[in-house]
């Protein structure tokens, strides 16, 4: 494991002074066709001889609507990159892995290929099954290979094929279902479910063999409905390929409103039955990892039944001995991922903190932790040799990169810069944090950027971007999705963001203080922390603000709209306007039922009424675009169509933005383009501000 003292002084430097963006020189804000086309990095995939990584690429072509998703390699010594497959929209790869220290595989419509390293080589077919695979995991000295696929009850890949093409040439469309779960976030149920499987994959002298795949999933108990059948959430695979760590959610008939996620060890021979690790704790189970040295396997458990934003703990399982330990049980943080060190001694796990997503350091043996990064964003941890680290960092101010840190330097080397050139003169704000007094006197964290264009002298519009969840945390990464700051900075707005009561990273009492609050401490943390930049910062104008947010931002935004006017115009994004209907109609249904209560409860029902937008109806009179995909089965489209409908009817100005192929995120580059341009048109014509670009 990494010396902790060494780490951290490395790393409590990173990002500083490695920026991308030439601010000084920056000529042009991010507009919306320069985001779209930035760059995107997957997480590295370390070689079995620790000298070189595999790295996802992607970008996207506005010329043609499509997407390029390409291998690179990354030679850790010398920094070279090179790329090993075509780059052209249209073209995707997934799943990058070795199959040994010169041969890398990849998935690409659903079949696995392997290809010689080298620029120039041809990739070939190692096994084209008759349905799609992915999450493949291969184990090079054992000869075994570990896939996700999608299957009918009892059936081989082969027969669930068959029974899809059946299924496609029916005389009618009808799905029947008598268990909950009928859809889950943006799909209805049907009989095929992942399971994961293993097969033998060899290298002989004719080439790669690939033997007769296994079931893993069909070693768990039985379950005889052919819609409630076991869930495969993730898995992971031993370093000896003998053993599958399982991710699982059990198939019963509460499942829509049970948090029990189970983990499962289900040996890849079956010689043994799978063992249980998680049969006296009925909280989600999550991110798997076994040590290198196959002795241990960690895992994150939640413990409280029912609450999908409990803190996560770290479990760590002695396999000979099935022995269970909690490690770091005093943490007050609430990690996300978990890798093991080279040496099995140790752990690196992400968790949130104060605004940033952090890497932190913990001792198996006692708890003892370290955090290792102090600002921005970190990912996709991976140990390389015996003193390096590899991570996915990024900041507000600058897409993220590939990071390599070693315990003999002081700070970390940048290792690619996949978007230096389209970011050539582009200005991207930093972000300004600040503190305040909010709900219950607790001091409430929020940052803020300065917009294109910044001049003292002048005055600003306001965008107040709102986040989700609740038990989320508006972050300091640079994200490619909706609510990235500096598309609103380069729109012309300061741009705020407020990590109110209920946001992670700031203790486990704060994350759990806004249970039966959702339109209480967030409202006013919100409002005073508003009211704290708008009295000290003379260049904002509080006549010009607007409001934004999706899910729990949009039902914020819809909450907004009930109790303030000051606010020139709103954006809610798949958004619940009732709390009522909001609980009924959703799929994880143990997420209202903590949250706000059972509506048939009259108890709760006076809790939901307490916190519900629709109760505030007549005092709506905001402007207020409304967005929503029609695949949201978390907040259903009528919410947005109800509120929409109720603001037209009342004379107050509302427009409907609506997606007929999107769920409760905004999937589609070209969807992502056209979301951004109604969004930011509608914000700078109500603020009566001039963007310093031509947005539509």
């Amino acid at each position: 494991m990494l010396p902790l003292a060494l780490v951290a002084a490395a790393l409590l430097s990173a990002g500083a002074g490695v920026g991308a963006t030439g601010i000084g020189a920056a000529s042009r804000p991010l507009d919306i066709e320069t985001f779209h086309s930035l760059g995107r990095i997957g997480a590295p995939v370390v070689s079995p001889n620790q000298e070189r990584v595999l790295f996802l690429t992607s970008f996207y072509s506005h010329a043609e609507n499509k997407q390029a998703v390409y291998v690179n390699c990354l030679d850790i010594s010398s920094g070279s990159i090179t790329q090993l497959t075509e780059n052209r929209p249209g073209l995707a790869v997934s799943n990058p892995l070795w199959f040994d220290d010169n041969t890398i595989g990849f998935v690409r419509k659903g079949a696995l290929y392997r290809q010689e390293l080298g620029p120039s080589a041809n990739a070939t077919v190692v096994y084209d099954p008759p349905v799609p695979i992915s999450n493949v995991a291969f184990r090079e000295k054992e000869g075994v290979i570990a896939f996700v696929a999608p299957v009918y009850p009892n059936a081989t890949l082969g027969e669930s094929a068959r029974l899809a093409l059946e299924g496609a040439r029916r005389r009618d469309s009808a799905m029947v279902y008598d268990s909950l779960w009928a859809r889950h976030w943006n799909e209805w149920s049907t009989p095929e479910k992942h399971n994961v499987f293993v097969a033998p994959l060899q290298h002989t002298a004719d080439g790669w063999r690939f033997g007769n795949e296994t079931n893993l999933v069909a070693a768990l108990p039985a379950t005889h409905d052919p819609l409630m059948r076991w869930h495969i959430d993730d898995y992971a695979i031993s370093p000896t390929g003998n053993a599958v760590a399982l991710v699982a959610r059990p198939p019963v008939e509460n499942s829509t409103w049970s948090t029990n996620v189970d983990i499962y060890l289900v040996p890849t021979a079956g010689a043994t039955r799978p063992r249980l690790l998680t049969a006296h704790v009925d909280g989600m189970a999550s991110a798997p990892a076994f040590s290198p040295d196959g002795r241990f396997l960690a895992w994150l458990q939640m413990e409280t039944p029912g609450y999908e934003s409990d803190i996560n703990r770290i479990f760590v399982y002695d396999i000979a001995t099935r022995q269970t330990t909690a490690v770091a049980y005093d943490w007050d943080l609430s990690p996300h991922s978990l890798v093991w060190s080279r040496d099995s001694k140790g752990l690196f796990a992400t968790a949130a903190s104060k605004g940033c997503n952090l890497i932190f350091a913990i001792d198996a043996a006692t708890g003892k932790r370290q955090n290792l990064t102090s600002s921005g964003a970190a990912s996709a941890v991976r140990p390389v040799g015996d003193d390096k680290l590899l991570y996915i960092h990024s900041n507000v101010d600058r897409p993220g990169d590939l990071f390599l840190l070693s315990s003999r330097t002081t700070t970390p080397r940048q290792m690619t810069q996949i978007n230096k050139d389209r970011l050539a003169g582009v200005h991207l704000s930093p972000a300004e944090e600040f503190w305040f007094a909010g709900a219950k006197g607790d001091r409430v964290h929020g940052w803020l950027l300065r917009p294109f264009g910044f001049d003292r002298r002048k005055k600003h519009p306001l965008a107040l971007l709102i986040h989700g969840g609740p038990q989320q945390a508006g972050t300091q990464s640079f994200s490619h999705s909706l609510w990235n700051p500096n598309m609103y900075a380069g729109a012309g707005f300061a741009t705020v963001v407020i990590n109110f009561h209920g946001s992670s990273g700031y203790g486990q009492n704060f994350t759990d203080s806004v249970r039966h609050r959702w339109g209480d401490y967030p409202y006013a943390d919100l409002m005073r922390g508003v009211d704290y930049v708008t009295s000290r910062l003379g260049y904002i104008d509080k006549s010009r603000m607007a409001a934004l947010g999706g899910s729990f931002g949009g039902y914020m935004v819809n909450w907004l709209n009930g109790h303030t006017d000051r606010f020139r115009c709103l954006v809610s994004h798949d958004g619940k306007f009732s709390t009522v209907s909001g609980s009924y109609s959703t799929d994880e249904l143990w997420f209202p039922d903590w949250e706000l209560g059972k509506p048939w409860v009259p108890a709760a029902r006076a809790v939901l009424e307490e916190n519900n937008p629709e109760r505030f109806a007549a005092s709506f009179k905001t402007p207020a675009l409304f967005v929503h995909g029609e695949r949201d089965y978390r907040v259903p489209l009528t919410e947005s169509l109800s509120a929409w409908s109720m603001m037209r009817r009342r004379g107050v100005p509302a427009r409907l933005v609506y997606f007929p192929d999107e769920d409760h995120w905004i999937n589609k580059i070209g969807n992502s383009v056209r979301w951004y341009t109604e969004v930011l048109d509608w914000i700078t014509q109500w603020t009566s501000t001039e963007a310093p670009y031509r947005i539509r």
